[in-house]
């Protein structure tokens, strides 16, 4: 058994027994940065505390041929232990470490040293405040010594601020071990990321430059703000450790608690993802998104989306920022983004921008181009994906099902699910951006010649528009409320139903969620509410149908002109609005392949549903024989529930959000938060309006009782021609939409999922209020206006 690695030696598959310490050494040392050779000593090549003499005599051998390649023969020894230079936790000073040994018997001494420093009562205190086992598993670094001029620390980001425009650091002369211990007062530094050089003594200068550059690079390279420690020996840098700026990390995985908006001054919005994946997401969910969508980032180092309390949010500075660097206004910044979101955003907010070099200009405009380039390729394939994916799904679970061994389900995930999600990403963003773009500039022409409420009729009826040419042709998104009725009709069985619609339901990009298909009693929930109190969809469509006729023969006549031309665009949108609803079912399809494999793995692991827990490289790690990230699932669990019980957030935050402490305040306001803002309007005051103001999402006036559901699982309390408010809704929600005669929701857009459902059905909807459900109880009476996007109070219960 191999119990010692050169750096050189370590691969993926062991990479997670090296410790935080060992495994980025030898991952930076393999991508070729200044790293003093060395080797990593795993766990199990001690018993208890001591080392194995097989092992010892595989560390000799590694000290040997060390000595032959370098002509100093001084040795440093340091732990690397598996939670050390975490994300949760750097464990600085609490380890022992060894420099400057010469000698077989000195260094097979210090090696035990640090090995028991594990058990150090400071170490055991440490690990208690992180929530971390105080059992600490720990591998031992042993690198070749350097002979420092100069040693240093670089933090590529204000640890305390979180301030990413500039990097800060400090330094003494000689070995670094005195500064990192606090035993002397360092000179300081600060380099700035955009301007160069703004405070660095002159000892230093020299290697200013290239301390900038490292610290990007590593930054890049490790995926967030980092701790490095370096020296200086012969006018040559070195990297002898990288680690997390642990304050400016929004992850801590002893917890499971997520919070991206700690690490640093950003604008998040989650109008359009907050619909997709309306709920919590547990880690597992989170991480398959993240990388699925790493192909997506705009800028370097900064990803385009974030968890923020469990909760999937787009991060607006990154635009803004672009914007901000081409010298565009804050007022053209404000129109892009609310084109982006498809909605306003409240007129007090302040938007964050990072400050970039000419050079993270150039890379963001080149991954636009890229980010352009794949959603035209995919624009040309889409129909024979909407075509093709069925098949292909099916074809996959038969053989998620056949990997019987841990490493078939690794290799199937990373050489055919992972590039298939990863791929089929860019059909979802194509045709969501050749819809909404077109549709946003169609309703805005058509706004301005007949009015908001008959542009609405006339665009947004995507079945009902399309039956001009004959073509009686169903949105994709109709099919499981118009496929209930059928059944009940007996025009559909139910096996017919659930094999075209069984993958759609509640919260479908969640992995942990079971579909339909999975679970017999859904049917049979939906079909008995449609029989309590059927509805003809048929109808409504039908009347939606009519309206949009009647709306068309009058444009005609008022503009004989530019009928046939209108009449093309519209023709256009409604075919690109069916193939967008077309991807995303299939795509959502994908997403139950990715709950396959999660379920499959749960299996052979015997985890479970506690697979969903894990992170995907977690998962894939277990599979590999890794358990000490086993014993963390109770706490993640409990952080889980802890979140799903809060209150759904604002749909804009700017700065940093507890949401512990938002859900706490009885003035909470829900539409937005401003960290950065102490004269935020309180829904306290905001109450004093009988007024409350969303996006229109469906043309028409309803006036009428409300209904507030906390989740689709209280749909049946829902009685027909009640008003339906809700934070937020998905797919699971469309069987529910007929019997309301107008929809309110706390987050959404013009072109969400909700707005578009409502539209083909004719029902009054008004969505992004951010505080309905806050103002708005069950028996309230009210007046709501989808054209408008208002909602009148005319009575409380």
């Amino acid at each position: 058994m191999t119990h010692v690695y050169m750096f050189s030696e370590i691969s993926v598959e062991n990479r997670h027994l090296a410790g935080g310490k060992g495994s980025t050494l030898a991952f930076l040392f393999q991508k070729g940065y200044k790293v003093p050779n060395g080797f990593v000593i795993l766990p199990s090549a001690f018993k208890q505390d001591e080392l194995k003499p097989e092992a010892w005599k595989q560390i000799k051998d590694y000290l040997i041929s060390l000595r032959k390649e370098f002509r100093e023969e001084s040795f440093a020894i340091r732990s690397s232990g598996l939670a050390e230079d975490s994300i949760a936790a750097s464990f600085a000073g609490q380890f022992d470490t060894v420099l400057n040994l010469h000698l077989d018997d000195e260094i097979k001494e210090g090696i035990e040293t640090i090995r028991h420093s594990r058990n150090s009562k400071e170490a055991q205190i440490y690990s208690k405040v992180k929530g971390i086992d105080g059992c600490h598993e720990m591998s031992i670094v042993v690198q070749m010594m350097v002979q420092a001029e100069i040693s240093g620390v670089l933090f590529t980001a204000n640890p305390v601020t979180g301030n990413r425009h500039e990097m800060s650091g400090n330094f003494v002369f000689g070995l670094g071990e005195d500064l990192v211990s606090g035993k002397v007062n360092p000179y300081t530094f600060t380099l700035d990321r955009t301007r160069f050089i703004q405070s660095v003594p002159k000892e230093l200068k020299q290697f200013a430059h290239q301390l900038q550059n490292l610290g990007k690079q590593l930054e890049k390279e490790l995926g967030c703000p980092q701790d490095i420690e370096w020296a200086i020996a012969d006018k040559t840098l070195y990297v002898l450790q990288s680690r997390p700026i642990t304050t400016l990390i929004g992850y801590n995985p002893a917890t499971g608690e997520w919070n991206d908006s700690a690490k640093g001054n950003f604008l998040w919005s989650n109008v359009n993802f907050g619909e997709a994946i309306p709920e919590v997401m547990t880690p597992l969910t989170w991480t398959v998104q993240r990388e699925i969508y790493e192909s997506w980032t705009l800028l370097p180092g900064y990803p385009s989306s974030g968890n923020i309390g469990g909760r999937i949010y787009l991060n607006l500075s990154i635009f803004a920022s672009i914007l901000h660097s081409l010298g565009r206004s804050k007022d053209n910044i404000l129109r892009f983004l609310e084109g982006l979101l498809y909605t306003q955003l409240p007129e007090c907010v302040d938007i964050p921008v990072i400050k970039l070099t000419k050079l993270s200009i150039l890379q963001a405009l080149c991954n636009l181009v890229k980010i352009v380039y794949k959603q035209r390729q995919a624009q040309k394939t889409a129909s024979s994906f909407i075509q093709s994916n069925e098949q292909y799904c099916e074809r996959m679970q038969v053989k998620i099902k056949s990997s019987t061994t841990n490493n078939d389900l690794i290799l199937l995930w990373q050489r055919e699910l992972l590039p298939h999600l990863k791929n089929t990403v860019w059909f979802v963003m194509s045709s969501v951006t050749q819809f909404s773009n077109n549709a946003l500039r169609l309703r805005r022409e058509m706004t301005e010649l007949v009015g908001s409420d008959d542009a609405d009729r006339l665009i947004s009826g995507l079945s009902s528009s399309i039956s001009i040419d004959g073509n009686s042709e169903f949105l994709e998104s109709l099919g499981p409320v118009l496929g209930i009725s059928k059944v009940a009709a007996g025009q559909i069985s139910r096996t017919d139903y659930l094999r075209r619609y069984g993958h759609r339901g509640p919260n479908e990009f969640e992995l942990s969620v079971p579909r339909p298909a999975e679970d017999a009693n859904w049917f049979d929930d939906q079909l008995n509410q449609f029989n309590t109190s059927p509805i003809d969809v048929e109808e409504l469509l039908r009347k939606r149908q009519s309206e949009f006729e009647r709306t068309w023969r009058r444009f005609a006549k008022k503009y004989p002109r530019k009928a046939k031309s209108k009449l093309n665009q519209i023709k256009k949108i409604t075919a690109k609005g069916r193939i967008r609803e077309a991807v995303r079912s299939e795509y959502v399809r994908d997403r139950w392949l990715a709950r396959y494999f999660a379920l499959r793995a749960g299996e052979l692991t015997g985890l479970r549903e506690d697979i969903f827990f894990l992170t995907i490289d977690e998962l894939l790690d277990v599979l590999t024989g890794s358990q000490h990230i086993i014993k963390l699932i109770p706490a993640r669990k409990h952080t889980y529930q802890k979140y799903c019980a809060l209150p759904a957030y604002p749909s804009v935050i700017c700065g940093h959000f507890d949401p512990y402490e938002w859900a706490s305040n009885p003035n909470q306001r829900n539409d937005y938060f401003d960290a950065n803002s102490s004269n935020i309007i309180t829904n306290f005051e905001e109450s004093k309006t009988n007024i409350i103001v969303g996006s229109p999402g469906s043309a028409g006036r309803s006036e009428g009782i409300v209904r507030c559901l906390k989740s689709i699982t209280e749909g049946d309390k829902l009685q027909k021609g009640e008003i339906l408010v809700t934070s937020q809704t998905d797919i699971a929600w469309t069987p529910l939409f007929p019997r309301a005669s107008a929809i309110i929701t706390d987050v959404g857009a013009p072109l969400s999922h909700a707005a578009v459902i409502a539209r083909e059905l004719g029902i009054p909807a008004v969505l992004g209020c951010g505080n309905a459900m806050l103002k708005l109880k069950t028996g309230d009476r009210v007046l709501v206006d989808g054209g408008r996007g208002t909602v009148s109070i005319l009575g409380k219960l």
